[in-house]
C-alpha cells in the first residue's frame, strides 16, 4: 500500500507540483468555466432589468409594456430618448434596451409594420426570451389593428384609435387564456456548454499523464520500477490513483468556484454532478493509460490531443448539441464517454432519478473497467528504449 501511495504522490507532484502545473490544470479550467458562466449570465436572482424608451403616444406602446410587466420576469426602467437608452445599455445598466418608436399605434392601424428595436450588449437567455415575447405581442397587436381598420372602414383616425385602444384594454383583461403545462423540465443550454468544457479540461488533465509515462519510459525510470520489488498492479494503481486525485482536485475547484463564488445553479445536487465528472474521469484515465501503453516514441505523445481529445469532444457534444449532427455521427457518439456524461447531467437536471441515470452510469463504468484493464495490461516499459 505504501508503494502505491508513493507512486501516486509522485504523479501528483509532477502534475501540479509546480506553478506551471497549477496554472494549466487548475487555474485555467476554472477561469474558462467562470468566463462561460459570466457570459451566459449565471443565475438571475429575480426579474431581469429592461431599459425602455416609449415614444408612442397611442395605446400600443403602453399595451406592450403592460403585457411584458404582467409576466413578472422583467423590471422596467425608463429612459428619456433613444440615445440615452443606447448609452445605458452599453453601460450594462440593464439586460436589454427596448425602443418603441413614435406613432407606433398609428402605423399599426395604417397597415404598416413598424419595428421595435431591442438593444443588447451581449446575447443572453433573458434577452432572447424578451425578443420572442415582444415579437409575439407585436404580432397580436398588428392583427388587432388590421381587424379594427377593416371593420371601421372609412372612419376617422381618432375613432379608429379609440376602437383600437378599447380592443387592447379588453385584451389586457385576459378573459380567455390558457393553462401552462410546460414546467421548464428541460436543462438550460448553458449547462451543456459548461459541462462540455469541464469534461474537455478533465480529459486534457488526465491525458497529460501520457507525457509523464512516456518520459518515464524514455528515461528508463519505468524499467527500473518493474525491476524493483514492486508488483505490476501496484505501479498501475499508483499511476491511476495519482491521476484520479489530481482530477478530483480540479473538479472540486471548478465546482466550488461555480457554485459558491459565481452562484451558478447546476440544477441538480452537487454530489450527483461530482459523481458524473468522477465517472467520466475514470474513463479518461483508461483511455490515457491505453494510449500510453501503445505509444513508444515520446515525440508522438503530443499527437494525443489531435487524435483523441478534440475529435471525441466534438463528437460527444461538448461544443454543440448532438441532435444537430447527422444520424451516422449521432450513432458514432454512443462510443464517446462525453455523450453519456452529458446525458447523465441532462437527466439529473430535469429531475430524473436513478431509474434513468443507471444507464449512462453503467456505460461509463463499463468503459472505465475495460479501458483501465487494457491500460494496466499493456502499461509496460519499452525494452528497446528510445533515447534522444
Amino acid at each position: 500500500m505504501n508503494k502505491i501511495i508513493t507512486i501516486a504522490w509522485n504523479m501528483i507532484r509532477r502534475s501540479i507540483g509546480s506553478v506551471k502545473g497549477i496554472l494549466i490544470f487548475i487555474l485555467l479550467p476554472s477561469v474558462v468555466v467562470a468566463g462561460i458562466i459570466s457570459l451566459t449570465g449565471g443565475v438571475v436572482d429575480g426579474p431581469a432589468t429592461v431599459l425602455y424608451a416609449n415614444m408612442d403616444t397611442g395605446a400600443a406602446g403602453k399595451h406592450l409594456l403592460a403585457e411584458l410587466e404582467k409576466t413578472g420576469d422583467y423590471k422596467f426602467e425608463p429612459r428619456s430618448d433613444e440615445a440615452a437608452l443606447k448609452e445605458a445599455t452599453i453601460g450594462q445598466e440593464g439586460t436589454a434596451g427596448l425602443w418603441i418608436p413614435a406613432e407606433y399605434s398609428a402605423a399599426l392601424i395604417a397597415g404598416q409594420q413598424p419595428q421595435i428595436s431591442i438593444y443588447e450588449l451581449r446575447a443572453s437567455e433573458s434577452s432572447i426570451v424578451l425578443k420572442m415575447k415582444v415579437n409575439t405581442i407585436a404580432g397580436n397587436m398588428a392583427e388587432a389593428a388590421h381587424a379594427v381598420a377593416a371593420l371601421s372602414g372609412g372612419a376617422a383616425a381618432a375613432d379608429q384609435q379609440a376602437q383600437f385602444t378599447a380592443v387592447l384594454e379588453q385584451a389586457e383583461q385576459h378573459n380567455v387564456g390558457s393553462t401552462r403545462t410546460d414546467y421548464d423540465l428541460y436543462p438550460r443550454e448553458t449547462l451543456g456548454v459548461i459541462t462540455g468544457l469541464t469534461l474537455m479540461f478533465l480529459m486534457a488533465l488526465v491525458t497529460s499523464s501520457v507525457s509523464l509515462i512516456t518520459d518515464d519510459r524514455r528515461g528508463r525510470t519505468m524499467m527500473r520500477m518493474f525491476s524493483a520489488p514492486v508488483r505490476s498492479y501496484e505501479i498501475a494503481l499508483g499511476n491511476f490513483l495519482g491521476s484520479f486525485l489530481v482530477g478530483i482536485i480540479q473538479i472540486v475547484v471548478v465546482l466550488s468556484l461555480g457554485k459558491w463564488v459565481l452562484r451558478y445553479d447546476y440544477e441538480m445536487p452537487m454530489f450527483l454532478y461530482f459523481l458524473v465528472l468522477a465517472a467520466f474521469m475514470l474513463v479518461s484515465m483508461g483511455i490515457a493509460s491505453s494510449v500510453a501503453g501503445l505509444i513508444r516514441n515520446p515525440r508522438n505523445a503530443g499527437m494525443l490531443n489531435a487524435l483523441i481529445l478534440t475529435p471525441t469532444c466534438m463528437l460527444g457534444g461538448c461544443f454543440w448539441p448532438i441532435s444537430i449532427m447527422p444520424d451516422y455521427m449521432q450513432k458514432a457518439a454512443n462510443f464517446t464517454p462525453q455523450k453519456w456524461a452529458i446525458q447523465a447531467v441532462d437527466i439529473a437536471a430535469t429531475g430524473g432519478g436513478w431509474n434513468e441515470l443507471w444507464l449512462p452510469f453503467a456505460i461509463l463504468g463499463l468503459m472505465a473497467a475495460v479501458l483501465l484493464t487494457i491500460g494496466s495490461t499493456i502499461l509496460r516499459p519499452n525494452e528497446a528504449g528510445i533515447s534522444s
